[in-house]
C-alpha cells in the first residue's frame, strides 16, 4: 500500500493561562470548542467533511469525555462527525497530530481535525474510596494534579517518585547541572518568549479567547500570561529550590521550572491528495515521528533515545534540521537533554533552539502543548525559510517523543 502524505493545515492556539489565571472560568471542554469553531472558520472547510477529530488531553475528566467529540458537538458542528480522546502524557498533542496523520497516510481518512486542551485551573480532586461503601473512617480527596505525578509509574516496580520535580533533580545530579546554569536557561526562555510578542511573531496564529465576566462584556484574552518580561539572574536567584529542603544541592525552583497552564490548540491534518478539492494550503509536512521508553526516575532524558530512534529510521541526521523546539519541562532537564545529544555549551546549534521561548516562559498545558508547539514552529520555519524542523519532548512515566516536520513549499 503507498501511503498518501499528511500535510498540516493552519495550526492555531489560543493564549496560554497561568494556573486559576484568566482562563480558569473556562473549563477544558469549552476551550476545545472555542479552538474547533476558529479552525473551521479560518480555513473555511465544510465541517462534515471532517472525517474525524482527535483531541488530547492529559487530564480527562468525566465533565467532558472524549473531549475531542464533546468539544465538536459544543461547538455546534455537524452530528455525523466522531471524535475521540487519548493520552501520552507530555506528548499527547503531537501524539493526536501523529494518530491524525496515521489516518490520512493510510486512507482510513481525507481531513482529520486534530487538536489538544487542558484546564489545569479546573482539575478535579478525586475519591477511590466511595464506589464500594466506606462505613467508617477518613476519606481521601486525591489532587488529580498531583496524583497523577506519583502515580506515573508502577510504584510496585519503580518505587515511589515523589513527582517530575525529582525527576529534574536526578537528571541535574547525572549530569552536573548547576542551579546557575538553569538560572541562566530559564532567563533566556523569558526573554526570548517576551521578544516574541515583541515583534508580533504569534499574532497570526493565535485565537483570542473571550472570557466571561460576573459583568460587562467578555474579557478577550489575547496574549500568553505566564512569561516574565524583567526575568533576570537576580530575581531567579532570589527563589528557594523547591526540594531545598529535602536535598541543600537542589536545582530546580518555581523560575526555571514550566507553569500549569490551561490552552487549547489544533490543527488540520489532510491528505495530499485532497487538499485541492477541499481548497487548503498546507502549512507543513509530517516527515517522521518516533516515541522511546526510558526509566521513569529520569523521564526528562525521554527527547534523547526519541530523536536517535527518529533519526535511526528516517536518515536524517542534525545536518538536516534547522529549528528545534524542545519543550521546557525544566531548565536541568533540557541541559541534560543537550548533554545527551552531544551539544557543548558552546554549540552553535543551541541558536536554533526555542527561539521563541517554550514551556518555561511561555507555558505547558499539558494536553495542548504539542500543537502549541507545533503552531508556533511552523510559522517560525516559514519566517527563516528551514526547510526541517524538529518538535521533541519528555514525558512523565518516562517516554520521549519526537517529530520532524517539512516545510511546505
Amino acid at each position: 500500500m503507498n501511503l498518501r502524505r499528511a500535510a498540516i493545515v493552519s495550526p492555531l492556539r489560543t493564549p496560554v493561562g497561568k494556573f486559576l489565571g484568566t482562563l480558569a472560568p473556562l473549563e477544558a471542554g469549552e476551550l476545545g470548542a472555542i479552538i474547533i469553531k476558529a479552525l473551521v472558520e479560518r480555513t473555511g472547510i465544510h465541517p462534515e467533511r471532517v472525517d474525524d477529530v482527535v483531541f488530547s488531553q492529559g487530564y480527562g475528566s468525566g465533565e467532558a469525555p472524549a473531549i475531542g467529540r464533546w468539544s465538536w458537538l459544543a461547538a455546534g458542528m455537524p452530528i455525523s462527525v466522531p471524535g475521540y480522546q487519548l493520552d501520552r502524557r507530555c506528548g499527547s498533542g503531537l501524539q493526536a497530530v501523529a494518530s491524525a496523520a496515521m489516518m490520512v497516510q493510510t486512507g482510513a481518512a481525507d481531513m482529520v481535525l486534530a487538536g489538544g486542551v487542558e484546564s489545569m485551573s479546573n482539575v478535579e480532586h478525586y475519591s477511590t474510596d466511595i464506589r464500594k461503601g466506606a462505613r467508617f473512617g477518613d476519606l481521601v480527596l486525591h489532587d488529580r494534579l498531583t496524583r497523577g505525578r506519583l502515580m506515573s509509574q508502577p510504584i510496585e516496580r519503580f518505587g515511589v517518585i515523589s513527582g517530575m520535580i525529582e525527576t529534574a533533580e536526578n537528571l541535574a545530579r547525572d549530569y552536573g547541572i548547576s542551579r546557575e546554569a538553569s538560572d541562566a536557561y530559564a532567563v533566556r526562555s523569558h526573554r526570548n518568549a517576551a521578544a516574541a510578542w515583541e515583534a508580533g511573531k504569534f499574532d497570526e496564529h493565535i485565537v483570542p479567547v473571550p472570557v466571561p465576566q460576573r459583568k460587562g462584556d467578555p474579557l478577550m484574552f489575547a496574549k500568553d500570561e505566564g512569561f516574565r518580561e524583567d526575568a533576570s539572574m537576580e530575581t531567579l536567584s532570589s527563589l528557594r529550590a523547591i526540594e531545598g529542603k529535602d536535598n541543600p544541592d537542589a536545582v530546580v525552583t518555581a523560575g526555571n521550572a514550566s507553569q500549569q497552564n490551561d490552552a487549547a490548540a489544533a490543527c488540520l491534518i489532510v491528505a495530499e491528495d485532497k487538499l485541492a478539492e477541499f481548497g487548503l494550503e498546507p502549512m507543513l509536512w509530517l516527515n517522521g515521528w518516533a516515541a522511546a521508553g526510558c526509566d521513569p526516575s529520569r523521564m526528562g532524558i525521554g527527547p534523547v533515545p526519541a530523536v536517535d530512534r527518529l533519526f535511526h529510521r528516517s536518515g536524517m541526521s542534525w545536518d538536516d534540521i534547522g529549528l528545534v523546539e524542545l519543550n521546557e519541562a525544566f531548565a536541568p532537564q533540557v541541559l541534560a537533554v543537550l548533554k545527551g545529544w552531544g551539544w557543548s555549551d558552546d554549540d552553535s546549534r543551541r541558536e536554533m533552539l526555542n527561539v521563541n521561548g517554550s514551556g518555561i516562559s511561555l507555558g505547558h498545558p499539558i494536553g495542548a502543548t504539542g500543537i502549541r508547539i507545533l503552531a508556533d514552529m511552523a510559522h517560525e520555519m516559514k519566517r527563516r525559510d528551514v526547510r526541517f524542523g524538529l518538535e521533541t519532548m519528555c514525558i512523565g512515566g518516562g517516554q520521549g517523543m519526537a517529530a520532524v516536520f517539512e516545510r511546505a513549499v
